[in-house]
């Protein structure tokens, strides 16, 4: 009886034990203060999800979590594990609130105050490109330097950037850029190079880089433009290049302008017949500065002088270039080709008589 009695009041002791299930981990003492911030304040997946395949739209990112303590708030409390250490100075924290300090709201109201203020513009005007938003027209600096040589006083201005892609069969759809760069030193040397990559940077850097190793030598007359009219053929493109005067600009293409610059040349008159598209115009453009002769070169072949009329000369001629040795021709024989009529796109418009001018009235 004595064990059955024992029996029953341990069975009737454990009965009245109850097991309360607590946990003394949580995410707020496993996750960090940027943690907890990022995930009340982050975008939520479906919110990157939406507008896909569009252009989302570009603002300015405010970082709340500036100057900011998790859990302090405008009454400042201290919460020990949160934001403030367990234990300080060998004791144990309590919840209490912090003094105030006046340096720290002096940093919340500069921090709010950079929120609004317009962002500066880091590249220089000139190296902004054509528009805002392409790269046409932007440079890239010197090109990298290799053995022997490097680069000084090139510049590498970006002509043509597209986006191409490509069906594989394992990866689907590949995107690839293309870019089109070229390089110079105002001086006469030039080249140009295509360039592709996945990456944007890595196309514009490897086509600056080969566009260095493709070099040519442009010749120019007086240091500023052409020694003769050129024309020149680039599969549908024609360009009808035209010499000019010192002082008369570059009057072309925006391409053309960016290529004349590199390769030194100030005073040009271009125009394109056809296809304007970057690829095609600049090998054209190219081939046309290759084909032109010096004065010196004209006179050996035609065995005549060469001779330039000049205004302030009046109808004196000029000689600037003479043929070397052997005996001089009295007439050239067939037509001049150096010199291109103009047409009927490049003629000037004549002025057109205003209906309403009379004698002794000054219409402008």
């Amino acid at each position: 009886m004595a064990g059955t009695s024992c029996c029953h009041s341990l069975n009737q002791s454990t009965a009245a034990v109850s097991f309360i299930p607590k946990r003394y981990n949580s995410f707020f003492n496993t996750f960090t203060s940027d943690q907890l911030w990022k995930s009340m304040t982050a975008l939520t997946g479906k919110a990157h999800k939406k507008a896909r395949g569009k252009r989302p739209q570009r603002r300015r990112r405010k970082d709340l979590n500036k100057g900011q303590i998790i859990g302090e708030g405008q009454a400042r409390m201290a919460w020990p594990g949160l934001n403030t250490p367990i234990i300080k100075n060998n004791q144990v924290q309590v919840i209490h609130k912090k003094d105030v300090d006046p340096e720290r709201e002096e940093m919340l109201r500069k921090v709010r105050e950079d929120w609004d203020k317009r962002r500066k513009r880091i590249t220089a005007p000139e190296d902004r490109g054509w528009t805002s938003k392409s790269w046409g027209g932007r440079g890239l600096g010197p090109p990298d330097p290799i053995p022997g040589e490097n680069f000084e006083g090139f510049e590498s201005k970006v002509l043509h950037v597209r986006r191409v892609f490509n069906m594989t069969a394992k990866v689907g759809r590949k995107r690839s850029i293309s870019a089109l760069v070229a390089v110079g030193n105002k001086q006469g040397a030039i080249g140009y190079a295509y360039g592709k990559a996945p990456d944007m940077m890595a196309a514009l850097r490897k086509a600056k880089n080969k566009a260095a190793n493709h070099l040519v030598y442009i010749e120019k007359y007086k240091d500023d433009t052409l020694f003769h009219d050129v024309e020149s053929t680039f599969r549908r493109t024609r360009i009808r290049m035209k010499t000019q005067n010192k002082g008369y600009g570059l009057r072309c293409h925006r391409v053309l302008i960016e290529i004349c610059k590199l390769a030194g040349i100030k005073d040009l008159y271009a125009r394109i017949y056809g296809s304007k598209n970057p690829v095609n115009v600049i090998p054209a453009f190219f081939n046309g500065l290759l084909e032109q002769e010096t004065h010196q070169q004209i006179a050996d072949r035609t065995k005549m002088h060469v001779v330039e009329f000049r205004d302030e000369c009046g109808p004196l001629p000029i000689v600037v270039a003479s043929p070397k040795g052997g005996a001089i021709q009295e007439s050239l024989g067939t037509d001049w080709d150096k010199e291109l009529p103009l047409e009927w796109k490049e003629e000037r418009p004549r002025p057109k008589p205003s209906p309403f001018a009379r004698e002794g009235i000054l219409t402008f």
